[in-house]
């Protein structure tokens, strides 16, 4: 098990509401509990449903995506040791211990696609 993400409402998402809750932003429910989007003619994970949303991105593209998919549940993004990641003026960050980095300009993570992280 990789390194996960968790989306995290104030007011918690009922299963029953994912599916609709998250088809405007592109992403779609497959079998019972993974939330995948496309690119490139392929369909890729981003998620599980484990009574949240919880994500183990192995690229700067899956991290992007699950900080689209908590914007479009009106949640944020945050990692296991309390980070927190967020979109501003087109630019993913993080912050934790209260020191702020940036990952990327936004647009050019999710153009790049899914490559994954070298080890």
């Amino acid at each position: 098990m990789g390194y996960e993400l968790r989306v995290v409402r104030e007011s918690p998402l009922a299963f029953a509401e994912l599916a609709k809750a998250i088809a405007p932003a592109g992403f779609e429910l497959r079998g019972s509990d993974e939330i995948v989007i496309g690119h490139g003619g392929d369909v890729h994970p981003v998620a599980r449903w484990r009574d949240q949303l919880v994500g183990e991105p192995g690229s700067d593209w899956q991290v992007a995506q699950l900080l689209r998919l908590s914007t479009a549940l009106g949640a944020r993004l945050v990692g296991e040791d309390g980070e927190v990641y967020t979109l501003r003026d087109g630019v993913m960050e993080v912050e934790a211990a209260g020191a702020v980095t940036e990952l990327g300009k936004f647009g050019e993570i999710i153009d790049a696609g899914p490559t994954a992280w070298s080890p």
